[in-house]
């Protein structure tokens, strides 16, 4: 998947998102997303590599538990066929949940 792909996709998912963080001054009030890149695994032999999956993780952040918006972020994650772990923080500086899908795209 391309950054443009994931884009458009980010953008079906209804809420405002960026990549990584906001920038300074501009975060939206919850509810928002972020996704980044935080790697790479590979398959290789023979010194070759055959394949390439980029990790991408969505974090979602919300002020209230909000079951029926991750409900929604799922079933787009679900239409372009994308596996994805699930797990969820509250972030008590902040006073946000973080619900985070970890995925390989």
């Amino acid at each position: 998947m391309t950054y443009e792909q994931i884009a458009e996709m980010m953008e079906e998912m209804g809420l405002p998102f960026a990549y990584h963080h906001f920038a300074e001054g501009e975060s939206p009030a919850p509810p928002f997303l972020l996704f980044l890149s935080p790697g790479e695994n590979t398959f290789s032999a023979d010194n070759q590599m055959y394949f390439s999956f980029k990790q991408l993780d969505i974090e979602l952040y919300t002020d209230i538990k909000n079951p029926e918006l991750e409900k929604q972020i799922e079933q787009v994650l679900k239409r372009h066929k994308i596996y994805y772990t699930k797990s969820e923080v509250w972030i008590e500086s902040e006073k946000l949940y973080e619900v985070l899908y970890e995925t390989e795209v």
